[in-house]
Order: C-alpha cells, then sequence, then structure tokens
C-alpha cells in the first residue's frame, strides 16, 4: 500500500465520523470515543510502521487523546446515565482539563527532542512573545467578556482557551525551531489551531475531533519520525518568518487598543496612544530589519574572507594571488554593484622612482595597512586608466613591519566602486589587503631559497647520481667525470679518451655518433654501447649526447651514461615471457599468430608454400582426472619437447593453451612436406612418455593445411581449426587435412544446430515405441521411448542424424527432459486404458550430459509424481562407455534412482569395450546386447560365443538380457536356445505413435516374419 493511503482512509473516516457527530447530538459520546480510538491505533500503527528514534511523545499523545476522548464522552453522556452517576459529568471535565496537560507535556517532548534539549533563549523569547499576543486577544475579546458575564458561564469555558494557550505557544516554538518542519508537524499545529478555534467559539467537541484526526493523520505520514530527531541546522535567531511573527504579536495591543476605542467610543487620549504605539513597534520592526540584513552581510563577508585566506594560502604565484583577491572582493561586494580590482606589486628597479611616486611610497609605508578613500585620479596612471570609470577609489597600501626582504612595503591593494559601497568595504579590504601581503611575502621567501638551494641541489645531486656525466674535448677526452664513473669503469676516467672506455666493437659506431652531434645532429633516442666494468665483465651503457660547446661554462660534449644492463635483462625476459608458454618454453598464441602472419606475407611476395598444424591430444582430460595435473603437466612438457624436436630449425612449435598446440611449416616446395612433418610428430610421440606415475602414451589428432587452401594467416587458423576437427571426429591418433568441402559439412552442421536449437524450443519432437517382447512366447513386456524430430522441410528424422549435434551443443539435456515427461506422461495413459497387469513398462534413453546437471535425481522424482506412474514401471539406458567412468556423483545419482525402484540398463553392451568385471561394480539391473553382435551371430562363430558368453554372466549375476535389432526368426531361435530371455527389433514391430501401440497390443498379431 502506498505510503500516504494510511493517512487518507484515516482522514476519510474521521471525516465521517465529524459528520455523525454534527448531526446526531444524541451520539456524541460514542463518536467520541470511537474518534478517540480510531486516533490511538493510528498513532500505535505509524510508530510501528515508521519507528521514530524516540515513542515516549508519540505515546504521550495518544494518552492526551484517550483521555481528552474519555472525558469529552463522560461529559456528553446521556441524562439517564448521569442521573444514575451524578458524579460522571464532573469527571468527564476533569479527564478533559487533565487531557490538556497531557497534550502539553507531549508538544513540550516533541520541543525537547529537535532542540536536543541545547539552549535556544531567543526561539523561547519569540513563542512567548507570540503566545502573549494571542493571549491578549483571547482574554481581551472572550475570556474577559465571559468573566464579566459569568451569569450562565461555567468555569471550564474559561479553563479550556487558557489551557489551549499553553498548548500552542508549545506548538509556536516547535514551529520556530531551526530546520524544516514536516507535514506531521503541520498537521498537528492544525489540530491545536482548531481546538483553540472550537473552545473560544464554544464547540469543544468539533475541536477535540479535528485534534484526533490531526494526531492520527501526523503518526500514519512517514516523516511523522522526524519529529522526535534533532534539529541539523544551527539556531537562527533572526528569519523573515520570525520578524512577521514577532511584528504580528506587537501589533495586538495597540490593534485591541484601538478596537476597543472604536466599540466603546472612548477617543479621548486614546488615539493618539494607539497611534504613537503603532508606529514606535513599526519602528522597532524595521530597525530589527535593518540589524538582520547588516548581520547577513557581515557574515556572507566573513565568509568571503576565510574563503580568500584559504586560496591565498594554496597560491604558489603572483597570478594565482590576483585571481583570489578579485574573487573575495566580488564575493564581499553586492553581486549587482560595478567594481574594479588592480593589485599593484613592488618590483627591484634599477631606475629611481618619481618624486611624486617616492612621496606617495614614504607616506604608504608610514600609515601602515590601512585603506584610504581617495579621488581615481590621484592613484598612479597605470592603476588609474584601468578604472577610469569610478570616481573614487579605495587604496589600500600592504604592509609588513620587520620584513626580511628589506622594503616593508609589499605593493598596493585598489578597489573601485561606488562610494557607500567603498565605506562599507573599507575593514574587509584591509583585511584582505594584509591576508595578501602574507601570501606574497611567502611566495617571494619561496622563489628565493628555491633560487639559493638550486646551486647546492644540483651539486648534490650529480655527486650521487647513479648516471655518469662526462665532458669530453675536441679530440674525445674525458675532461670531467662525475663519481659515479668510479662505480661503473673501477677508477675515475678523467684525461682517457672515450672510445678506450667503449667496447672495441662499438668505437666505430661511437664515432659515427660523436661526429653527427658535432655537425648539428640531434639524438633523438637513447643509444646502447657496450662497455667493460672494472670487474672486466661487459655492461651495457645507455648513452646521451647533447652538443654544449657554445657554452662557456661547458665548452664541450656531454655525454650522460647509465647502466642498464640488468635492465635490459629484465627487458628480455619480461619480453621472452610474453610471447612463450612459461611452462612448456615454446612459443605462445601471440607469438605464433605474429609469425604466421609474417611468412602467410612472405608467402604471397615469393610464392612457397607454408603450413599449420593444430595438435590436440586425445583424452589428456582423463590423465589429469584420475592421474592428477601435476603428471599431467609432466606430459605436456614432455608432448611440448618432443613436437619441438621433430620440426626443422626454420619452424615454429607453440602452445596454445591447455593441451593445444601448434607448428608453423615455412620455406616448403609442396604440401607433402607438411604432411610428413605431422607423421614426424605422431612418430615423435609414439614412445612412452616417463612420468611420475607411470609411463604414459600421448595420442594426438592433427588437423593440417597449406597455403594452396588459405591466403591469409586468418583463413589457414580457422582452416587447420577445421581440419583438426574433422580428424577428432574420426578417430584418435591421426591427421587430417583440410578439403573445401569440410567447410561446406561445417556450415551445414552449425545450421541443423541452429534448427535443432528452435526445435528444442518450439517443441518439433514426438516419440514413437518400439516393443520388447518376451522371446519364447512374443509377449510384448516393455517399450523403448524413441525420439524423432519432426523438421518442418525434411520430415521425420532419426536420431542418427542429430543425437551427436545434440550433445556436443548441451541441448540434449532439455531434450532429454521432454522425452522423460512424455514417455511417462504416455505409460501413464496406457495404464489408465489397459487393463491391470498387462501395462508394459516404458525404457527412456537417458544421456551422460544429463547425469551432470544438478537435480536430475529430483527431476526423474518430479516427473514420476507429475504422472503418478510407479517407479517399476520405468527402465533408464545409459552408454556402455559410462561404465568405465570415475564419475562417483554419477553414480551415487543412479543408485539414489534404483533405491526408488527405477531399473537402470547399459545400452549397445559389446561396443564400449568395457570390461565384463564392471557389471558387479555398478548399480546395473539390464544389459541389452547391440544389434551389430545379433547380425553376425548366425554366420560366425565369435559372435556367437560373445552372445552365449554375455547371457551366461548376466544370469550368473542377476541381471536381465534384452537383444536389440532381431529381424529374423532364426535370430530369436537362436537366442531363446541360449536362454535370453527378452528381445527387440523390427522381427516383431517397427516403431509405434502412442495410440498405434495400443492397437498393436490389442490385436495379438503373430510375429512378423
Amino acid at each position: 500500500m502506498p505510503t500516504r493511503w494510511p493517512a487518507t482512509i484515516f482522514g476519510a473516516w474521521m471525516a465521517v465520523l465529524g459528520v455523525a457527530f454534527g448531526l446526531q447530538a444524541a451520539l456524541h459520546a460514542p463518536i467520541r470515543l470511537a474518534a478517540g480510538v480510531s486516533a490511538v491505533v493510528a498513532i500505535s500503527l505509524g510508530l510501528r510502521r515508521s519507528r521514530p528514534d524516540d515513542v515516549r511523545p508519540w505515546w504521550v499523545l495518544a494518552g492526551a487523546v484517550i483521555l481528552s476522548a474519555a472525558g469529552g464522552a463522560a461529559e456528553s453522556a446521556p441524562s439517564w446515565i448521569t442521573d444514575w452517576l451524578p458524579w460522571l459529568e464532573s469527571a468527564g471535565t476533569a479527564l478533559l482539563l487533565v487531557a490538556y496537560a497531557v497534550l502539553a507535556v507531549a508538544l513540550s517532548g516533541f520541543v525537547d527532542q529537535r532542540t536536543s534539549s541545547s539552549r535556544d533563549r531567543a526561539g523561547l523569547l519569540d513563542a512567548l512573545t507570540v503566545t502573549s499576543g494571542v493571549a491578549l486577544l483571547i482574554w481581551t475579546f472572550v475570556v474577559g467578556p465571559r468573566i464579566e458575564g459569568s451569569v450562565g458561564t461555567g468555569w471550564t469555558e474559561i479553563a479550556m482557551p487558557v489551557a489551549d494557550l499553553l498548548c500552542l505557544g508549545l506548538l509556536v516554538r516547535l514551529a520556530t525551531m531551526p530546520g524544516r518542519l514536516v507535514a506531521p508537524g503541520y498537521l498537528l499545529g492544525a489540530g491545536v489551531v482548531a481546538l483553540l478555534a472550537a473552545d473560544v467559539g464554544r464547540e469543544s467537541g468539533f475541536g477535540h475531533l479535528a485534534l484526533y484526526t490531526a494526531a492520527g493523520m501526523a503518526a500514519l505520514i512517514p516523516s511523522m519520525a522526524e519529529l522526535t530527531r534533532p534539529a541539523e541546522e544551527p539556531v537562527a535567531e533572526t528569519s523573515n518568518v520570525r520578524l512577521v511573527m514577532l511584528g504580528g504579536a506587537a501589533m495586538v495591543a495597540p490593534t485591541v487598543l484601538l478596537v476597543k476605542m472604536f466599540r466603546d467610543g472612548q477617543f479621548a487620549g486614546l488615539t493618539v496612544v494607539a497611534a504613537l504605539s503603532t508606529l514606535m513597534v513599526a519602528l522597532v520592526l524595521a530597525r530589527m530589519a535593518g540589524i538582520m540584513t547588516s548581520h547577513r552581510q557581515a557574515m556572507s563577508r566573513e565568509r568571503a574572507l576565510r574563503e580568500a585566506s584559504a586560496a591565498l594560502v594554496s597560491a604558489n604565484d603572483s597570478e594565482a594571488v590576483g585571481l583570489a583577491v578579485r574573487t573575495a572582493v566580488a564575493q564581499l561586494i553586492p553581486g549587482d554593484v560595478p567594481h574594479g580590482v588592480v593589485l599593484a606589486i613592488t618590483i627591484t628597479q634599477s631606475e629611481p622612482q618619481s618624486p611624486e611616486a617616492a612621496v606617495q611610497a614614504a607616506v604608504d609605508r608610514a600609515t601602515g595597512t590601512a585603506a584610504r578613500l581617495v579621488p581615481t585620479r590621484e592613484v598612479d596612471w597605470a592603476v588609474a586608466v584601468r578604472l577610469t570609470q569610478f570616481t573614487k577609489t579605495l587604496r589600500c597600501p600592504m604592509v609588513l613591519k620587520d620584513r626580511p626582504g628589506g622594503d616593508p612595503l609589499v605593493g598596493v591593494l585598489h578597489v573601485a566602486a561606488p562610494t557607500w559601497a567603498l565605506l562599507e568595504l573599507q575593514r574587509s579590504v584591509e583585511v584582505l589587503a594584509g591576508q595578501v601581503a602574507l601570501a606574497l611575502e611567502r611566495i617571494a621567501l619561496g622563489q628565493e631559497v628555491a633560487r639559493r638551494n638550486s646551486e647546492t641541489y644540483f651539486r648534490t645531486l650529480i655527486q650521487n647520481t647513479a648516471d655518469v656525466i662526462t665532458i669530453i674535448d675536441e679530440q674525445d677526452r674525458i675532461r670531467y667525470a662525475s663519481p659515479s664513473a668510479i662505480g661503473v669503469f673501477g677508477g675515475d676516467p678523467t684525461g682517457a679518451r672515450l672510445p678506450e672506455v667503449i667496447h672495441p666493437g662499438e668505437r666505430d659506431r661511437l664515432a659515427e655518433v660523436l661526429a653527427a652531434v658535432r655537425g648539428g645532429h640531434q639524438l633523438d633516442q637513447l643509444l646502447d654501447f657496450r662497455a667493460r666494468s672494472h670487474r672486466h665483465d661487459e655492461v651495457l651503457l645507455e648513452l646521451h649526447c647533447r652538443d654544449l660547446r657554445a657554452e662557456p661554462t661547458v665548452a664541450g660534449l656531454v655525454i650522460t651514461m647509465r647502466d642498464v644492463t640488468e635492465q635490459r635483462r629484465l627487458q628480455n625476459e619480461l619480453t621472452h615471457q610474453a610471447f612463450h608458454d612459461a611452462m612448456t618454453g615454446l612459443a605462445n598464441r601471440v607469438l605464433f599468430n605474429d609469425r604466421l602472419r609474417h611468412a602467410a606475407a612472405r608467402s604471397a611476395r615469393d610464392g612457397s608454400v607454408i603450413g599449420v598444424l593444430f595438435i590436440d591430444l586425445d583424452d589428456f582430460k582423463i590423465v589429469n582426472d584420475t592421474l592428477g595435473h601435476a603428471v599431467g603437466d609432466q606430459l605436456l612438457i614432455a608432448v611440448a619437447h618432443r613436437i619441438a624436436g621433430a620440426l626443422r630449425a626454420d619452424d615454429t612449435a607453440a602452445r596454445l593453451g591447455g593441451d593445444e598446440f601448434a607448428a608453423l611449416v615455412e620455406n616448403v616446395n609442396d604440401p607433402g612436406a607438411v604432411e610428413e612433418t605431422a607423421n614426424r610428430i605422431f612418430a615423435a610421440l609414439a614412445e612412452p612418455i616417463v612420468t611420475d606415475a607411470k609411463p604414459l602414451y600421448a595420442a594426438a589428432s592433427i588437423g593440417i593445411t597449406t597455403t594452396p587452401e588459405g591466403s591469409d594467416a586468418d583463413e589457414l587458423l580457422r582452416q587447420a581449426d577445421l581440419a583438426l576437427y574433422v580428424a577428432k571426429g574420426a578417430g584418435k591418433n591421426q591427421w587430417r587435412r583440410y578439403q573445401a568441402h569440410l567447410h561446406t559439412e561445417m556450415v551445414e552442421r552449425l545450421e541443423l544446430r541452429s534448427a535443432l536449437d528452435h526445435a528444442v524450443n518450439e517443441g518439433h519432437f514426438l516419440l514413437h515405441y518400439q516393443p520388447i517382447v518376451d522371446l519364447p512366447t512374443g509377449t510384448a513386456v516393455g517399450f523403448e521411448a524413441l525420439v524423432r524430430w519432426h523438421h518442418p522441410k525434411r520430415g521425420i528424422v532419426t536420431p542418427d542424424q542429430f543425437i551427436e549435434v545434440a550433445e556436443e551443443s548441451g541441448l540434449v539435456v532439455p531434450m532429454g527432459r521432454w522425452v522423460l515427461e512424455e514417455a511417462l506422461r504416455t505409460v501413464a495413459e496406457w495404464r489408465r486404458i489397459l487393463p491391470p497387469g498387462q501395462a508394459p513398462y516404458v525404457s527412456v534413453n537417458v544421456s551422460v550430459r544429463q547425469f551432470r546437471e544438478s537435480g536430475f535425481v529430483d527431476q526423474v522424482r518430479t516427473a514420476l509424481a507429475h504422472t503418478a506412474v510407479p517407479p517399476q514401471a520405468l527402465i533408464l539406458e545409459i552408454t556402455e562407455t559410462l561404465l568405465v567412468k570415475d564419475d562417483e556423483r554419477i553414480w551415487t545419482d543412479l543408485g539414489v534412482l534404483r533405491e526408488m525402484g527405477i531399473r537402470i540398463a547399459i545400452d549397445d553392451f559389446g561396443t564400449g569395450y568395457s570390461s565384463l568385471g564392471y557389471l558387479r561394480q555398478r548399480p546395473i539391473d539390464i544389459i541389452k546386447i547391440d544389434k551389430t553382435f545379433i547380425d553376425d551371430m548366425v554366420t560366425s562363430s565369435q559372435p556367437m560365443a560373445l552372445v552365449s558368453g554375455i547371457v551366461s554372466l548376466a544370469q550368473s549375476l542377476g541381471l536381465t538380457v534384452v537383444a536389440e535389432g532381431i529381424e529374423s526368426a532364426t535370430h530369436r531361435e537362436v537366442l531363446v536356445r541360449l536362454g535370453c530371455p527378452l528381445g527387440q527389433g523390427y522381427l516383431f514391430s517397427s516403431p509405434l505413435g502412442p495410440t498405434e501401440v495400443l492397437a498393436w497390443l490389442r490385436s495379438a498379431q503373430p510375429i512378423a516374419v
């Protein structure tokens, strides 16, 4: 609910009660009680929602409301109750008066929280003044007349307005707090004012209802918490609002006097008194307004001087000082007043001053920093021409007594503006001039210290610098060498010729450089030269040369030399690391791509052939997972060395990342040489690699491409990658060369993947079911769910055409989820239609990627629960290759599914080269013998022996055997004779739709032959 709606609803409810209060006099007592209770509930709700820092004032306010409601209800009780309880009306009146006192306590609590118990004497006096003015009005026109006409007037009618005055005073005190009064404060003020007006008009019931409404709405507004938080603004003794309040309060007395005078007809003397008192009050208010304006201006000037002081402290030259002065004067003077500022700084000059200037300077030194208002034409002409639009100028010398620099006159600050503005600005300009003088003196002293220390600084720098600074003459003889030369050369080279300290192999190049510099050529870069150190080893010096023969203090060539031996070594190491693999030392992807681009460019120029080989290790992840990453790193290093050893010196071996390598073969005559390189790599990897765990064989797949197939580096990289993909798909430990048709096949594969993705999202799949029958009897015991893709152009697509793409892309996960749920829905429908006991089970193929997704077990459990299919009616088929995997999480999930009652089957058993011993270690219930063994067992003894062995082993392990692909009665007879219990194939039926399954089950047709 929006934050304002509770207050709006409460206000509407109280308005309804107010209308009822005005129309039904007999219901005054219950209405007042209902209104008071509603207000207390609203306050409680507001406290729970907004959570103010201090809830005590609000609970006191709630107490005042409930006391007022109870007192009002008792005072206006029906006569039959007051006749029975004659003291009830007096008690109600007492409760009303107590409620006023409690209301005053609540308001004082808000005042105390807003002020944080700080002393604000001015605010208290302002509140008393306003309250006194209102009290005078009420006393004169309400209480006084009631006392004079006391016949028929109760004392409560006099006491209640007086109590209202106390609350009004506290309300005014709350309103004069620093900071903005929030909406709840205005609502409470409106309630108290309405209560006062109602008490004056002898309609206190409506006033109390208004107070209840104001209290409840104030509590329901979210900003109610601000009323109990200390004000974050300082106490302001003067403001326009306070001036208006005090003016209104001060005008009460003369207003009352005038009203009494004209109403009672007493004119003698009172007219003059009233007029003069009014005039005096107006004059006092005008004076207060002037004082407030002056106070604000003084505070503004003080702030401007503080900001100027901060700017002058950070100024580091005379221009920054001038900018700070102009900014400060613009803030000191009113914004719409034109003005001009000129800061004249004393400078040392060789020419003597004019007599007038000398006299003026003497007067300035004598008067000190004191501003004088002078005609603009009397100031120095260089200043006057910039201030000609003004007739008067405030001239303030800047004098520092006992100035270390000598002359105490630092300069003169000139400010021109209208005369009245300059008179107000005089004292501020004097303060500003003193700050400017100190800033200029600080800058001058800093410059002098820097100037005096510069020579010492540079002497110290040269004496201690690690660079060797030398001066050589026209015969290349070292005339001066800095002390650091001893640490580099082992002695002072002064007097020796510069070529003598340089390596003999660098002397010719040094002579060329020196001749070029003497000829006027400027060296744009630093040059490296070899030299012999004092330890007789070779060092590398970075040399810079400048021709300073024209400088009288130098008169020679300045040669600066720096020992950069370690720096260059580190740079070379970093460069090597940036372009080489840290583990194997081979080139990395960046260096390989760079060399490939250069080789491709040379090939385009001279027509030579280059080849690119992408090498990827087969099953490297198994090594990492089973033997650890340390053994995997040993394998990678050994493979890198063997690949590099199989290449020529001109070729480049690189590690692209992980178990991916590449080779660049250059300068060959025909593409066949590149293929020979691949064969050499295979031969190098054929020998076992010794690791800490055990000897390993590194099998690799290689993709090859050459420049006849591609022209630039990017195209060659794409082609080699595509060829590697084809080599991976063709099997392990072989290479494939890029062929143009591969690109078309890859595009078709990508299009198939895109269409498959769309089919998964749109649900373009359907399920067919192939019967699994009891071989001796031919009775169907179950059905295998086979997914089909309803392609918009190709029609029905079988899984062998798209399941591999689904596995690679991960789309098999959502597809498998749909197959599972759809198969279970179909089985549920069969179980509803078929007689009890005849409902078959359903077998669903599950991908390994589905097991790797978290939550697969929960997914199966949820699907069974939604379809109400028992777990015994579901079989999950997994591939045989899963038997050899050591992923314990998958086998744990299979164990959980098996405990639920779901049976697990191994599909295509016999094709994955798994050991039969794995069957004892895994949670398996069913073995499905692959069709290839069934096809050959009649014509070959080896498949027959294998099928017989599988059936016998399964029977000994308590496993069920299903023979796949039975297409002839001979196959069925042999399998029955071997003891195979179940089978499926086209001999019994082709895959059927869900409704066709029901028809097939009911037809009881004989087995197809």
